[in-house]
């Protein structure tokens, strides 16, 4: 009884270091993901391309260039040389139009003057000679000031209102924005004529609040999911991206994209989902 204790016991001792090696390379694992999701995942600015073909849009249109950008949330991965970067990345493409679907600020972050001054100072320099248009997200009301930046910063900032685009032609289209859902009231509009018409809103899920018969329709918010495993996508999408979060939807016969945006929320990572923003090309059919 005695010797097959003794060969038990030399058995346990076998297996704990074992368990102790899986132990620390599940560690060093787990460490280095963090890494990678802080530090690595966060990095570049990648530009997303699409082409949208159509036989809706005026004619005098074909080849227009739209930039759209979302959700920098300043003060979280975005400084000031990181804002610089990605407005001359903005500026090379040489768009037409430029959008931005909200989130400039991030509730955790209290923006000094300085701050909002560089920002301005930034966002100025974008250069699109058919206009820049913004809406607010959820966070642009954790700081005073948002719209009047925005305009600071030559945007023409869209609180339930339109505007009438030309270009080559005497057939315009339009843009219309809308804040965010979650924190304003919008005032959801319906058009007598028929133009082509582009709208902004924040929240994708929004979408089914439009009135409008618009035919595409730009958002953010939901980061893409911040963090996305392959296969899978999105593990999570935070309220107003519960039902559309990821880059394309058909939805009642609108065109519905969505910029994964430039900055992080809640926690500052990313995972096989880098900062980016979208270029689309438009094309008459």
């Amino acid at each position: 009884m005695e010797e097959v204790k003794e060969k038990n016991k030399g058995k346990e001792k076998k297996k704990h270091p074992r368990l102790k090696k899986f132990l620390i390379i599940l560690v060093i694992i787990i460490i280095l993901l963090g890494l990678y999701i802080r530090f690595v995942g966060t990095l570049g600015i990648f530009v997303k391309e699409y082409g949208i073909h159509t036989n809706k849009l005026p004619e005098s249109f074909d080849g227009l260039k739209i930039v759209h950008f979302s959700d920098i949330h300043y003060g979280t991965i975005v400084d000031s040389k990181k804002l610089d970067e990605i407005v001359k990345k903005i500026n090379d493409l040489k768009p037409n139009i430029v959008v931005f679907t909200g989130d400039l600020y991030d509730e955790s972050i209290d923006l000094s003057d300085k701050y909002k001054e560089e920002i301005k100072e930034s966002l100025s320099k974008i250069q699109a000679p058919l206009g820049k248009y913004a809406v607010s997200g959820n966070h642009d009301y954790s700081n005073d000031g948002y719209s009047e930046l925005m305009k600071n910063s030559g945007f023409t900032y869209l609180d339930s209102e339109n505007e009438l685009i030309y270009y080559n032609g005497d057939t315009p289209i339009r843009i219309e924005g809308y804040p965010s859902y979650l924190k304003d009231k919008p005032d959801y509009k319906s058009y007598e004529e028929d133009y082509y018409t582009i709208s902004l809103i924040h929240e994708p899920d929004a979408i089914l609040k439009l009135k409008s018969n618009s035919n595409l329709v730009l958002a953010g918010h939901s980061h893409g999911g911040q963090v996305r495993l392959p296969f899978i996508g999105a593990i999570y999408t935070p309220e107003g991206s519960k039902k559309y979060y990821n880059e394309y939807y058909k939805v009642n016969d609108k065109d519905l994209y969505i910029s994964y945006g430039l900055g992080t929320s809640l926690l500052r990572i990313r995972y096989f989902d880098h900062p980016s923003f979208n270029l689309y090309r438009f094309f008459v059919d």
